[in-house]
């Protein structure tokens, strides 16, 4: 009994030893990714048939402004002309050059260049993720269609045709959805099968041009605009519309955006916001622009809590970029590069 009593008792110390010495371990900190972590990405067009394109950065507390950070990184070298997008996923950032038909695919925290993909782009626009392939849309005259990529080689996988124009494109409940409408006219969506990588089916809306289509919580939310009424139409991945709010007599609605439970949408030089569950049409703006030129909303989005605003200021200079709170109050104004058209998250 007594050999029992002083087995147990080493074994005791040994694990209080242990213990403590675990406890005396430093703790690992995670390193940081890079300078562009934990921070807005903002894409800059640039003039059109220039290689003028930038893309700046700006830190979650606004107290950091960093300009043309893709040319910084990259051994000063231009980005090129017109960066109409820019996706993210996993460690990766990919520019979608409009006009120089090719994406840039750079680290997402330091910038530094991953690749370039310019096989069968044709005048790409916007971009989505599925099944470890990338979805781009292509509007090159009467040529429209979608490339499928590999996520993991960035080598082309297929060559899907569209019916009519492919704009935006997102990805909700394992389906890619592109928006057949641009340049504020349009009524359609094209859903496709991402295992397959065909055409399912084309959903035609009720009424209204579409404006912008957005992915949330698995679901597709659309705005449409008519000269009266707006519409803001939630849709399932396979392309049925659930549900419709019919904005009356809000015109021109567009630049949807989902923050939190809140739709946020500008008409003209106004900015409002309403509950997702809501179906009053809010008639008092949180934000009105007082410059009402063309380029005045050239970028909006809303990204955790802090709406982003870019006044492209008709392209003659850079942009300036306001930053409001979402209910409305100016948080910071700054200056990013020319024509600057969004804003994502990093």
């Amino acid at each position: 009994m007594k050999i029992s009593k002083l087995i147990a008792s080493a074994f005791a110390l040994t694990l209080l030893l242990n213990i403590a010495c675990r406890n005396d371990d430093p703790v690992e900190e995670e390193l940081p990714k890079g300078a562009y972590e934990n921070g807005i990405i903002m894409s800059n067009e640039g003039n059109f048939g220039t290689p003028t394109a930038t893309v700046s950065f700006i830190s979650n507390d606004l107290t950091k402004v960093e300009n043309n950070i893709y040319s910084a990184n990259n051994g000063n070298a231009a980005l090129g002309d017109v960066l109409q997008n820019v996706a993210i996923q996993g460690d990766n950032a990919y520019l979608i050059l409009n006009n120089s038909n090719k994406i840039e695919v750079v680290n997402r925290y330091t910038f530094k260049k991953v690749a370039t993909v310019s096989d069968q782009v044709s005048q790409p626009r916007y971009m989505a993720f599925a099944n470890n392939h990338y979805y781009v849309t292509n509007s090159s005259g009467s040529a429209k269609f979608v490339n499928v990529y590999n996520v993991s080689t960035n080598t082309l996988v297929k060559k899907i045709d569209l019916a009519n124009n492919g704009e935006r494109i997102v990805e909700a409940g394992g389906k890619i959805i592109v928006q057949n409408a641009s340049f504020g006219s349009g009524k359609k969506l094209t859903i496709i099968n991402p295992t397959s990588n065909t055409v399912e089916s084309i959903v035609t809306l009720p009424n209204g041009n579409i404006q912008k289509t957005i992915s949330n919580g698995g679901n597709v939310y659309t705005i449409a605009k008519t000269a009266t009424d707006s519409y803001i139409y939630k849709l399932s991945p396979t392309g049925d519309i659930t549900s419709t709010i019919t904005l009356t007599g809000l015109a021109n609605a567009t630049n949807l955006e989902i923050d939190g439970s809140k739709f946020f949408f500008t008409a003209g030089s106004n900015v409002y916001t309403m509950e997702m569950s809501s179906t009053t049409t809010p008639t008092t703006p949180i934000i009105t622009i007082a410059d009402n030129s063309w380029s005045a909303m050239y970028g909006f989005n809303v990204i955790d809590g802090k709406i982003y605003i870019s006044n492209a200021n008709g392209f003659t200079a850079d942009s300036t970029v306001e930053i409001y709170t979402t209910a409305g109050s100016l948080l910071k104004t700054v200056t990013a590069g020319k024509g600057t058209n969004g804003f994502y998250k990093n």
